[in-house]
């Protein structure tokens, strides 16, 4: 399956919805199976967190696993529930949790925690002893991101209690793992140290009596330029879903991905206006001759950035814009130009596919200074996913 070329054609957005989130099921397995031919003997585990990184996380979940990943990860255990409910049977594991957080279900959905404090393990065991389960868990060590994470006395606190509780058969200590704080710059000399660290704490935790089954550091950017921290599980998150986490370096194609998801709307009017008309609050775009406006039925309240004013990149037929002034909750504006042909009810691609020549999710990071894995996890609950090119497609 080519990378730059989507199997699945562009749906159109359903008849009386101002916008969806399409979604092409395809591509994320696509991926999937792109970053473990990257991933050598290492297996991997498609990070589904936040709602699959906005995507829809029971149908991405599917995707990512029918595409090669042996292991699904997300941060908080409500999804890691969701996915089990919904009959997802693969390797699970949550990592980021809260005190007084109810372990015993997940003990009894067989998912994996993460366990990175003191108190986190004491609230684990417990949901043990009362569940009669063994409680599978992954030890967080911070290498130096300064996040989650343990270390020093924690951490020399953590491994005791746990080779204790391994060897009673309340606790299986399966991973060790951490989180790198400049993959996305891998000649940066913090990736290295991190990688020492690690391998020191690994050995470390084997001095303990602790030997995990797997080791796990490399997230999307490590997966992709850093072969020697593959180690035995590899982290993907933003390029399961076809977005680069090291956009200069490469965009995704570069890397054999495709971006997954298509942010589409429709025009809801298209109005023409003199020159020098004020657009949108604070006039803070003016027309600067005769022109036509289009107006597009999506706001902040569904995800576009208000700081997108006047910046954000649009494709309304093969013409690419920018809003036109401010981006308000529910709406913001198109100046389309004097000869547009274009009408009520034409599609809107805010972004897509770059191979095939739409604005993307990079596109607007770059537009209003952030990452694209922010672009498309803000795509808010009121835009609708429609899930194409695969199981579980609309």
């Amino acid at each position: 399956m080519s990378a730059t070329t989507s199997s699945t054609p562009p749906a159109p957005v359903p008849p009386g919805l101002p916008a969806c989130a399409q979604v092409d099921l395809s591509a994320i397995s696509s991926n999937v199976s792109a970053l473990k031919s990257r991933a050598g003997d290492a297996e991997v585990m498609a990070v589904v967190k936040a709602d699959a990184y906005g995507h829809g996380l029971v149908p991405s979940a599917r995707a990512a696993l029918r595409g090669g990943a042996t292991w699904l990860g997300v941060a908080q255990l409500p999804e890691a529930v969701e996915l089990r409910r919904a009959g997802v049977v693969a390797p699970l594991l949550s990592w980021l949790h809260v005190p007084g957080q109810d372990f015993t279900e997940a003990l009894e959905l067989g998912i994996d925690l993460g366990v990175s404090t003191t108190w986190a393990l004491d609230q684990v065991m417990a949901a043990a002893t009362a569940t009669g389960r063994t409680a599978r868990v992954h030890l967080k060590v911070d290498t130096g991101l300064g996040r989650n994470g343990a270390w020093d006395d924690d951490l020399a606190a953590l491994l005791s209690t746990l080779a204790g509780a391994q060897a009673e058969g309340s606790v299986e200590v399966v991973g060790l793992f951490s989180h790198f704080a400049y993959a996305d710059a891998p000649q940066h000399p913090t990736v290295r140290a991190q990688q020492e660290r690690f391998e020191g704490i690994i050995e470390q935790a084997a001095r303990a009596g602790v030997e995990p089954q797997v080791r796990h550091l490399a997230n999307s950017a490590a997966t992709l330029t850093n072969p020697s921290a593959h180690y035995d599980l590899v982290r993907p998150g933003v390029s399961v879903y076809g977005l680069s986490p090291v956009p200069d370096l490469g965009a995704p194609e570069d890397f054999g991905l495709r971006e997954a998801m298509r942010l589409v709307s429709r025009l809801s009017s298209v109005k023409d206006s003199p020159a020098g008309q004020g657009v949108s609050y604070g006039h803070v775009y003016t027309t600067a001759e005769p022109t036509k406006l289009g107006l597009v039925p999506m706001g902040y309240s569904d995800g576009v950035p208000r700081h997108a004013t006047s910046v954000g990149p649009v494709q309304v037929g093969d013409r690419r814009y920018v809003v036109a002034g401010r981006v308000c909750m529910d709406q913001f504006v198109l100046d389309l130009g004097a000869d547009s042909p274009a009408l009520a009810g034409d599609e809107v691609v805010l972004f897509g596919v770059g191979a095939q020549g739409e604005p993307t999710a990079q596109d607007w990071a770059a537009a209003i200074d952030t990452i694209n894995y922010e672009i498309v996890t803000r795509v808010g609950a009121r835009v609708p996913r429609v899930h194409v090119g695969g199981e579980g497609a609309a």
